[in-house]
């Protein structure tokens, strides 16, 4: 969008990021692309020390921050010299039971020193009792869903899932392959894609369950809805019922690839190295910041990379390549590229790049989609599953491994599939054509840029 909109200079807007895994990148992007039209209305954005510390960063040179955008810490909830189990849901919870007060706090600071009370409140939809906090400052209330729209779905229907599931006698693994037809737009979606806490009975043990059970049940109260998707990607059905669902709906388009990102240093030679590779020839392997594959997995990831012949680029972080195999980084030469940190919308849309190994997180997928890259997926949890039933089954530009397990012949078969097969020529080209629709969509009288830009009419009026 590159029009600037007219808004009026008192206008102060909050963003609450939910600090895990790349919720906060994606709030602070849409935060980014906000602020860039919109430069009269001031965006508190308000999100743990750690996690700002991160989106931040100098070291980061494609993070340009316009100057109407200030981040705020929030207390993470972890008590003073407490040390963090390995479970990651510890600090998840941690975090939720400091909430809302910590963000309340936070607010407090933002309008102190702005001198301008908050105009609106914009949050990761996590977040759901910020519906309560914008109802007590007479403000309108706008979530932000960071996953894919089915996912949401899914937690509209939890209750009407659990009750034809849950209690369904015969085998579990019949349960897990029935599909999802009976809900709109979920047709080929599996009861084993569900993120476990839609399926979950024991929510009253959990805090991030209970937190999740909440959205299907307060979402309806928002002013709208934002969502990381272009319509036209969405299942015809899913789009209808979720405009029945809420007050407005909002695809504004894929949060993390669609803003152009500043080309500085090349801290890791990662782009040089992409520039000596033929076109299309490189595969590209990522497993965002939250997941890594088990020991097994990574050896046999390795093992198959070597025996391919292909080159690769893999993002991976220092700790885990000494996991390696013994002497692999020695062995491939300069077949392969290993880094600890890439930028990754500028790798995607590199020509190299032939095919993306990933977790199937949203933001990995939008930005695969973005560029027209077909996929590999190996899905570890949340919504995961149900982004990789998408790639494979809806869109069609790519396979999810065999048995969800990372195996030597498995990903060889895949990759052989996706780089040398008629049906991978065949993923390609729907790749292709899903990154010419989002392009359309993205454009000036696109879906998503109109949506974009009743989002922005929204912050101005509020």
């Amino acid at each position: 969008m590159s029009a600037m909109m007219e808004t009026s200079p008192h206008k102060h807007v909050a963003v609450l990021a939910f600090p895990f895994g790349s919720h906060p990148l994606s709030l602070l992007t849409l935060a980014r692309k906000l602020a860039n039209v919109a430069p009269g209305v001031h965006f508190s954005f308000l999100n743990t020390q750690k996690s700002n510390h991160s989106l931040f960063s100098t070291a980061k040179p494609d993070m340009m921050i316009s100057p109407n955008i200030k981040a705020y810490d929030v207390a993470d909830g972890v008590p003073e010299g407490h040390v963090l189990s390995s479970n990651p849901i510890e600090a998840v919870e941690l975090f939720i039971k400091a909430s809302p007060e910590n963000f309340k706090r936070g607010l407090e600071v933002a309008v102190s020193e702005t001198g301008k009370k908050i105009s609106c409140l914009i949050s990761d939809a996590f977040l759901t009792f910020a519906v309560e906090l914008a109802e007590d400052l007479h403000v309108p209330w706008i979530p932000v869903w960071a996953p894919l729209p089915g996912s949401l779905s899914a937690h509209l229907y939890k209750d009407h899932i659990r009750e034809h599931f849950v209690n369904m006698s015969g085998a579990e693994l019949e349960v897990k392959g029935a599909t999802l037809e009976f809900i709109p737009g979920l047709s080929q979606m599996r009861v084993s894609d569900l993120p476990k806490e839609v399926l979950s009975e024991n929510i009253e043990g959990s805090l991030f369950a209970r937190t999740l059970n909440q959205v299907g049940l307060v979402l309806p109260r928002a002013t709208a809805v934002v969502l990381n998707s272009y319509e036209e990607l969405n299942p015809p059905l899913l789009n209808r019922d979720l405009k029945l669902k809420f007050r407005k709906v909002l695809n504004v388009g894929f949060y993390t690839a669609s803003l152009p990102s500043q080309s500085g240093l090349d801290l890791t030679g990662c782009m040089a190295w992409l520039d000596e590779q033929k076109e299309r020839s490189v595969a590209y392997i990522s497993f965002g910041t939250v997941a890594t594959p088990p020991h097994n997995e990574l050896i046999a990831l390795a093992e198959a990379l070597e025996v391919s012949g292909i080159p690769f680029l893999w993002s991976l972080k220092d700790n885990i390549k000494d996991l390696l195999p013994k002497e692999f980084v020695e062995r491939i030469g300069i077949q392969g590229k290993i880094v600890a940190w890439t930028p990754q919308t500028q790798v995607l849309a590199h020509a190299s790049i032939a095919v993306f190994v990933t977790q199937c997180g949203s933001n990995s997928v939008a930005e695969s989609i973005a560029n027209g890259v077909p996929l590999i997926c190996r899905p570890f949890f949340a919504d995961h599953h149900m982004t990789g039933r998408m790639v494979e089954e809806v869109w069609e530009i790519g396979v999810k491994v065999e048995d969800g397990i990372l195996t030597k012949s498995g990903l060889l078969n895949s990759l052989e599939l996706i780089l040398g097969h008629e049906k991978g020529k065949a993923m390609r080209d729907k790749a292709e054509a899903l990154k010419h629709t989002v392009q359309v969509a993205a454009s000036p009288n696109g879906t998503a840029a109109k949506d974009f830009s009743h989002l922005v009419e929204l912050l101005s009026m509020s």
